[in-house]
């Protein structure tokens, strides 16, 4: 058998970070690219660049940040110690709230792009007919903006899947709680274990061409979202 079971449990975790993340991503981050496309607050700025961070932040440093956080002395650790939640780090709910982190950027921009190619008009226009702003967000920028949603999810989802040095820094490589598929190619290349470690590449080689080529046809259809 080409994959081994340490090697399918790794697919499977590297499958439930990837879709629990992109769940988390979009919820926070639609309202969070709404409020930067619509606002003129001199926020906008810092915000902006806070999300923007992770892209230009070496992983295995924002990996040390999150985790000196998430340790006993950090705050995020002492707050889950004093809530009886024990600490984060080398845990699957800790690898969670990394990627949250790590891929935040490639969630809020493609929406708040979106949002911003929309204009004002559709909401002004809900507006004249006594639409709440919540309605209006409701039943016209989100569905204005489906094709963005759509590619913030695409690239979240993908994003979290080609993780390595965050996922490393904050859970470590513990087979069935924090090992996913990259740690997992990672270690089979330690252990000198290039069969299985090709099959796994390619496998992630084969997945990132199929998510280039579905973010290049939803840009042929149209989409202003990506540049």
């Amino acid at each position: 058998m080409p994959l081994g079971p340490e090697a399918l449990q790794a697919v499977w975790l590297t499958l439930q970070l990837a879709t629990l993340t992109t769940l988390v991503l979009l919820l926070i981050a639609t309202p969070l690219a709404w409020w930067l496309s619509q606002t003129q607050s001199w926020w906008k700025g810092p915000v902006g660049a806070f999300v923007t961070l992770p892209l230009v932040l070496p992983p295995s440093v924002l990996g040390f940040y999150l985790l000196v956080a998430m340790g006993p002395a950090g705050p995020l650790g002492q707050f889950t110690q004093a809530m009886g939640w024990g600490l984060l780090s080398f845990t699957f709910t800790g690898l969670v709230i990394g990627s949250v982190v790590f891929s935040m950027p490639f969630a809020v921009q493609p929406l708040q792009h979106a949002f911003e190619s929309m204009g004002r008009r559709p909401m002004e226009v809900a507006a004249t007919l006594r639409a709440s702003p919540l309605d209006a967000f409701f039943t016209v920028a989100l569905p204005q903006a489906r094709t963005g949603l759509l590619t913030a999810a695409i690239l979240s989802f993908a994003h979290t899947v080609g993780e390595f040095g965050v996922v490393l820094m904050i859970g470590g490589n513990i087979p069935g709680k924090t090992r996913v598929v990259s740690t997992q190619i990672y270690g089979h290349v330690e252990a000198m274990e290039y069969a299985q470690a090709h099959w796994l590449a390619g496998g992630m080689v084969l997945f990132s061409f199929v998510v280039l080529l579905c973010l290049a046809l939803l840009k042929n259809r149209g989409s202003r979202v990506l540049p």
